[in-house]
């Protein structure tokens, strides 16, 4: 496989644990590929996994590929194509044990390999409650595994981009030096890592997606790797969604933030990438530059954060203010004989005005109680809030009956020198390779086989287009021009926004900074917001920290995850210059 200089065809059959279960089969069938990866890890999902581990110490791993393998492991045998996948979890060595047993049921002779490493619960004191502790790794374990042979890779917390790099490196016989080629690589595995999402899922302008299934059914996406590190983003014939310069851009803006996007490969300049036509549903990357990799690596920890429970009212009709005030002062009151170390109002006023349909006349006003100990949060939150039921506003009704409390999870990053994490690929004949950290020169002990990185290129300069010239405007959505992609890295959120002329970057560019931003979307105001500019991609990439408090498990806020953030936005209204209407 190694130093091979055809293209590799890279698919993505999964974003998410939970993700369409159909798709491994759609995508082995669908077409030619070389390699199918799929994705099932994210922040939430290592706190479900960490808490699967405490119930059987054999699981923590995502039982879903399993199934998936019933059918697609013969498929993808048949078809010579290898599967990589982070479904190992917090069990890769498990995982890639089931996977041995399973081909042997269904009579499929497989390679089988795993990495790990990632895990480091038991390395160190992390603290109370911490129940996962997993160093995201990078590509070169996968790349060692699909050297020796292995027709499947599963691995533990790695990078989403790194199921990308690591068959890249593999296929090419890329070095730890070959900085922009695997950035390239980098970039081309974060448009895949979210499936359908570059394929037109979750696409801000989905509305001019046509075609045979249009947006109903999407495609998963493929990249086409070269020897360069330049990639083409397409999908399967025939399949749903599309490839766009838009739907690419979009996926680009995705839980990222500023230019240099750092993983343990590779530093990725995301400022130099380019997005080109390259016919129907093709989009073409290049440019891409690389940098060295930092010197560490991010670390996921999650752990139990306490117990909560949430009461929506429904308030109908006149007076919802007073009527909101009115159980709020009953409930407090009844609250203040152990009240909970949190407790949250939020009233949405979903209301209008002489409604023709009962819904459409009620707001809702949401209570949510955080505390240590569950019984705090639990029946007697409940049972306050019930015995109002009778004796509070009128309409008195919730969404759902209240209930126990339940666990919340809190996720925190923390930073480790890669040097200390023994990255090991399990070959298919049982053995080890250890996979040395090589990061810059001076920043830790280096292993004979990495090169010594130089001290990269220069801190990017944004020269901003020249404004618009003044002329009349309209009131109208932002969106009405502009697309946007929202998202969550930990309590932070980012939302990208991107338009599709010249003319209106040179109007975006000036005119949404952060104090606009701040303005149009008043829930940011007190976070500390930071601004990116991306002239190649027409973008600008704004990060909000401390939007999402402890990370999505502990559900800070009605969306949290951010998902929407950038629909907000896109829905708020602004004075937009007529020329580009």
């Amino acid at each position: 496989m190694a130093g091979d200089r055809s293209p590799l065809r890279i698919g993505n059959a999964s974003g998410f644990y939970g993700d369409r279960f159909d798709a491994l089969r759609e995508m082995l069938t669908g077409g030619p590929l070389d390699v199918l990866t799929g994705d099932y890890l994210a922040e939430m999902t290592m706190l479900i996994l960490g808490r699967d581990r405490l119930k059987n110490p054999q699981r923590g791993y995502a039982k879903t590929f399993l199934g998936q393998l019933e059918e697609g492991l013969g498929l993808a045998v048949d078809r010579g194509v290898r599967l990589v996948a982070n479904a190992g979890g917090l069990n890769p060595a498990g995982l890639a044990q089931e996977i041995r047993a399973l081909a042997e049921r269904v009579g499929v002779p497989v390679r089988v390999a795993h990495v790990e490493g990632d895990d480091l619960l038991a390395e160190r004191e992390w603290g109370p409650g911490v129940l996962t502790a997993n160093a995201y790794l990078g590509g070169a374990g996968i790349a060692a595994c699909l050297r020796a042979g292995a027709d499947v890779v599963v691995t533990g917390r790695v990078t989403d981009a790194a199921l990308v790099t690591g068959p890249a490196t593999a296929h090419f016989g890329w070095l730890a030096e070959d900085l922009d080629r695997l950035a390239g690589a980098v970039v081309a595995g974060h448009v895949l890592e979210c499936g359908a999402q570059a394929t037109g899922g979750n696409y801000s302008f989905f509305r001019e997606i046509s075609g045979p299934q249009g947006i109903h059914h999407p495609g998963f996406p493929i990249a086409e790797i070269h020897a360069d590190g330049s990639a083409v983003i397409t999908k399967h014939p025939g399949t749903g969604g599309a490839v766009t310069v838009g739907t690419v851009t979009a996926q680009l803006l995705y839980e990222t933030a500023g230019p240099r996007y750092l993983g343990p490969d590779v530093t990725a300049r995301l400022d130099t990438v380019r997005l080109t036509d390259d016919g129907p549903d093709r989009v073409r990357i290049d440019g891409v530059r690389g940098e060295a990799p930092p010197p560490f690596l991010k670390t996921g920890l999650t752990r139990v954060g306490g117990w909560r429970n949430e009461i929506v009212f429904v308030l109908t009709g006149l007076d919802i203010e007073v009527k909101a005030g009115l159980v709020r002062e009953q409930l407090e009151a009844a609250l203040a004989r152990r009240r909970p170390a949190e407790v949250r109002w939020t009233l949405a006023r979903t209301d209008r005005a002489d409604a023709d349909v009962q819904e459409e006349a009620s707001a809702l006003l949401r209570l949510v109680v955080r505390d240590p100990d569950p019984e705090v949060v639990g029946r007697a939150v409940s049972s306050a809030a019930i015995q109002l039921a009778l004796a509070s506003y009128p309409g008195f009704h919730v969404t759902a009956p209240p209930g126990k409390s339940m666990p919340y999870g809190v996720f925190e990053a923390a930073y480790i020198d890669a040097y200390a994490v023994r990255h090991v690929a399990v070959l298919p004949d049982a053995t080890r390779v250890r996979i040395p950290a090589c990061v810059p020169d001076g920043q830790g002990p280096q292993d004979p086989a990495c090169p010594v990185f130089g001290d990269g290129t220069p801190d990017p300069v944004v020269t901003l287009p020249p404004p618009l010239p003044p002329g009349p405007t309209r009131r109208v959505p932002l969106g009405t021009i502009a697309g946007a992609r929202s998202g969550d890295k930990g309590g932070s959120a980012n939302v990208g926004v991107w338009v599709r002329t010249d003319e209106a970057w040179r109007w975006l560019a000036h005119e949404l900074t952060v104090d606009r931003l701040r303005e149009l979307l008043p829930e940011t105001a007190r976070f500390t917001v930071e601004r990116h500019v991306l002239p190649n991609l027409r973008a600008l990439n704004f990060t909000v920290d401390g939007l999402l408090g402890d990370g999505v498990a502990s559900q800070a806020r009605f969306d949290p995850q951010a998902k929407a953030l950038g629909e907000w936005l896109r829905s708020r209204h602004l004075e937009i210059p007529e020329v580009l209407l």
